[in-house]
This record gives C-alpha cells, structure tokens and sequence, in this order.
C-alpha cells in the first residue's frame, strides 16, 4: 500500500474546489475516462490577468483528486504569468510529496494547466507532436523526453509513475528504453544467455527474468507471473492478482511476458497459461 501524506488525505476527504465555472476564461482537459485518470480545469480572471477563481472536475484515484484540489489553491491569486511557473513537482511538494507510482497525477494538473492558459489566449489547440510510441495510453516520444528531462527519470518504471507510458501491455518497453539511452547517452545491460544451457540453467534464467523484469511492471497494477514449468521450449506460466481477471491478460502473456524471454533466455520459448 501507498504511503500518503496527511495532506494528501486531506485534499482527498475534503477536495476544494470542486465543481464548474460557467462562462469560464480558461478551460483544460486532459486523460481520458478509458484509461483511468481524467481531469477537467476551470479558470476565472479578474481584469488585471489574475486568477480569481479555480475549479475542478476529475475522475480517477485519490492521487489524481488530492493533486487537482491542490493545484486550485496554488492557483488562486496567481497572475498567468506566475501560474505558467507551477510544475508538477510543485503539486507534488505543496502535498508534501507523494508516491513515485502516482507522480502521473501530478503532471495530469501540470498539462491541464497549460490547456486552460492556452484556452484563454484563444491559442489553437496544440497538435500531437512526434509518434506515439505507447499506443495504451495514446503517450508520444515527445511526452516520454519531456517528463524525462524535467523530472531526471532514469527508467521505464520511472516513466510509467509519471505518465503511465509503458504501464499497459509493455510492448514499447524497448522505445521507451531507447529514447533513455539517448538521452543519457548510455544503455542498459542486457543479460545475454549462455550459448549452450541445461535445463536448469534456462529455468533459473526464467525465473530470474520474470522477478527481474516482469513482476515488478504487472505489480504496478497489482498483478503477478508465476512460474509452474518449463516443458522443453514451453514456459507454463499461472497469474495471479489483477492479472488472473483481466480481458488483456493474453496480450500481455504474448506481446510482453514471451516476447521478454525471447528477448533475455532464447527466442524459442513459448508461453502457455495453466488455470
């Protein structure tokens, strides 16, 4: 279980804000209901460009209401140009931190900031920039250097907490990887099997790949892989968790779970789930 400040749970029990401004200055949406996590942002300005009022309408976890309740706050009072300087990392600070697994929330209220300022300015709406590189939760190359840069991410899993990129069937793990080893100017390691294995050795290789590599993505959302046996080039694999339960749970055994031991133990292995 996450462990939340009191002033998360605060904003979460007792959310400010909450609601919609009619007739209002400056309007920013952002996610999508699909994917877990949506928020709508209203701005009211007084004559002199200063922000009078704020609300809010979201839909997603405590996280997601507590950061949005914060950002309203923060909000009020500011010019535009001072309300252009709040980051994510300040909705985060100003709740007295919260979980690296949730930072996405805080960047939710970051991007729909930056959608109701524009709204305000009558700016055109901002084009999708680059390729979409994690086709889950529709997030580009652009997005993933971006979160990178500002917030100095070093992994996949550090993505995924702040935009959720990767969190889905893992297919985009390697462009994901890619895009850090560029900007790092380093690459990850990758484990290389021996050329000739015993069973035994490809068995550990297995386990140590699915502990190492793909428990700890699958227990982002609660999920897990174990390992029931392995049957010449036959990997029998049980889930559990949120996993066992998912309409997805086959996509992700092929295009993620098999596709990483092809990549790490041999590319012959096949994945079977046993019930």
């Amino acid at each position: 279980m996450w462990d939340y400040t009191d002033k998360v749970k605060e904003h979460f029990l007792n959310p400010r804000n909450v609601g919609v401004i009619e007739n209002a200055d400056g309007v920013g949406e952002v996610g999508s209901i699909a994917c877990g996590d949506a928020l709508t942002l209203y701005l009211k300005l007084d004559a002199n460009d200063r922000i009078e009022d704020a609300k809010f309408q979201t839909f997603g976890c405590a996280s997601a209401i507590a950061s949005s309740s914060a950002l309203t706050e923060m909000l009020k009072g500011k010019t535009l140009a001072e309300a252009e300087k709040i980051t994510n990392d300040d909705i985060a600070q100003y709740l007295g931190g919260l979980p690296k697994e949730k930072m996405h929330c805080s960047v939710m209220g970051r991007e729909a900031l930056e959608k109701a300022i524009s709204c305000y300015r009558g700016e055109p709406e901002k084009q999708i920039e680059g390729e979409i590189v994690c086709e889950c939760f529709g997030v580009t190359d652009r997005d993933i250097e971006r979160v990178v840069e500002e917030n100095h991410l070093a992994s996949i899993e550090d993505v995924t907490d702040y935009i959720k990129a990767g969190g889905g069937c893992g297919k985009c793990h390697d462009s994901i990887q890619e895009i850090l080893d560029s900007i790092h100017g380093v690459r990850r390691p990758v484990v290389k099997p021996a050329v000739q294995m015993t069973n035994l050795q490809k068995i550990k290789l297995i386990e140590e790949t699915l502990e190492r590599e793909i428990n700890p993505s699958l227990k982002k959302d609660a999920g897990r892989i174990e390992l029931v046996d392995v049957d010449g080039e036959r990997v029998i694999v049980k889930l559990g968790g949120t996993c066992a339960t998912c309409k997805s749970s086959q996509i992700t055994l092929k295009h993620y779970v098999e596709a990483k031991l092809r990549e790490l133990v041999t590319p012959e292995l096949v994945v079977e789930e046993v019930n």
